[in-house]
């Protein structure tokens, strides 16, 4: 008598019980369909695989954290453009954040900050925010987000200082101070590391702007000339060299004096 062998099992995938299947997850051994498989390096894994094997919301968090070095530029970059559109909508709109010493009598305090993401035209804008993602690049990889931001911020609320104090009735507006700022913190840290400024472009560039601003009308001479002082003062803390003996507290703590500074020299200057 002949015994005959046992007919083979049909194979069903684990998720799709109506699916015949020849092929395992290569991970767990589970049998899949090709709709449950993923193709990886070595083999095939099943999604639960795929799912169990992904890192949780933290650690992707802060993987995508760490893929952007320059995140505060292309915040700052996006604020101003945000502005933009909503002034562009309507004229109105720039005297609502604008700055001039009336306002400020005022108590609109605000627009020390404000009239520095106001821009006037598409020109203005364009130029900023070409030099803002270009010093971005060089400056917040190099001093982090915190000390960037407070760097950037610094300059603005210098460059609204000056503004008022050269130029008290006019209306300004713009993130030239806050630029001009980073130039000469740039310029200032490559200095301090022995490096000659006009081989790397930030001499040749700081000066020209400076040209630019004395020589062509309606240009706040007062907003570009206090945000690059901020920016020199400023950096020659945030960006010392790394054998520099000042402790690092330092770094936080010169941005804020020269923010608390300039909004005390606004509001004396203000009347």
């Amino acid at each position: 008598m002949t015994v005959l062998p046992p007919p083979p099992t049909i194979e069903r995938c684990y998720r799709h019980p109506d699916r015949e299947t020849g092929r395992r997850c290569t991970r767990c051994g589970k049998p899949a369909c090709g709709d449950c498989l993923v193709q990886v390096s070595v083999g095939s894994h099943c999604v639960d695989c795929i799912k169990a094997a992904r890192p949780d919301v933290k650690t992707r968090a802060r993987f995508w954290n760490a893929r952007q070095p320059t995140l505060v530029t292309y915040v700052l970059i996006v604020i101003n453009a945000a502005v933009y559109l909503w002034t562009a909508s309507s004229p109105r709109n720039e005297f609502r954040i604008a700055l001039a010493e009336p306002f400020i009598q005022n108590g609109e305090y605000y627009r020390l900050i404000t009239s520095g993401f106001l821009h006037f035209g598409i020109f203005h804008i364009a130029m900023n925010m070409l030099l803002l993602f270009q010093l971005g690049q060089l400056l917040e990889p190099a001093i982090g987000r915190v000390r960037f931001a407070l760097l950037y911020f610094a300059a603005l609320l210098a460059g609204s200082f000056g503004a008022l104090l050269l130029q008290p009735n006019g209306l300004t507006g713009g993130a030239s101070g806050a630029v001009f700022g980073l130039m000469a913190a740039a310029a200032v840290g490559l200095h301090r590391r022995g490096v000659n400024i006009f081989q790397t472009g930030i001499g040749t560039v700081l000066i020209l702007n400076l040209v630019i601003t004395f020589t062509i009308p309606n240009i706040s001479v007062g907003g570009h000339l206090g945000g690059a002082t901020a920016g020199a003062l400023t950096g020659f803390v945030v960006l010392a060299p790394p054998y520099n003996t000042l402790p690092k507290w330092a770094s936080y703590a010169a941005p804020v004096v020269v923010m608390v500074v300039s909004v005390i020299g606004s509001l004396v200057v203000s009347g």
